[in-house]
């Protein structure tokens, strides 16, 4: 859903719909969000502020991920409110530069007079995830030697004990040896 948002006044406008598990479309290089497992639930708010144009919203739904360390799919729950603003940018042809200063880290930059709703939902997505996405907490993860998924199985390899950034260590010669 694309916004002109030379139609947007000091009153808030506000945009409610629901988005389908299709909807999300698998981009390249687009591999930690697979999808959405139900219908997820938007609502964002649109108003003038000066200068700048306000938004808030709040998604809530469930979708698909992939864990950080065993790389399985699951779902989790999604329940985010975001706010930030907007600032529609010169033409390049009257400002080649722009210095951004600290209050402007909550400001995104728009190039044209139109938003896409589904791009500040697909964003807003991914900042609501934690660093580390996890199926769950005692989740095992791979095998770094033969790539078993330890949840499911336990390997045959023959690890050597204490971390591996450590290794070269064991080569060292000391005087007297």
């Amino acid at each position: 859903m694309n916004i002109d948002i030379r139609t947007i006044s000091r009153d808030p406008r506000d945009f409610d719909y629901t988005l389908e598990p299709g909807w999300w479309g698998h981009e390249e290089g687009d591999g930690q969000v697979l999808g959405l497992a139900g219908p997820l639930n938007v609502h964002i708010s649109v108003s003038k502020a000066g200068t700048k144009y306000l938004v808030d919203g709040h998604l809530a739904g469930r979708i698909i991920i992939r864990c950080d360390r065993c790389l399985e799919p699951y779902q989790r729950d999604i329940d985010a409110g975001f706010s930030f603003f907007l600032i529609v940018t010169p033409s390049p042809s009257e400002q080649n530069e722009i210095e951004l200063l600290e209050d402007d880290m909550s400001v995104e930059l728009v190039t044209d007079s139109e938003i896409r709703l589904d791009d500040i939902v697909r964003e807003q997505i991914y900042l609501s995830l934690p660093m580390k996405c996890l199926c769950r907490e005692d989740c095992s993860g791979l095998c770094p030697l033969c790539g078993t998924n330890l949840n499911m199985k336990t390997c045959e390899c023959l690890r050597e004990k204490g971390h591996p950034g450590f290794s070269k260590l064991k080569k060292v010669k000391f005087q007297g040896e």
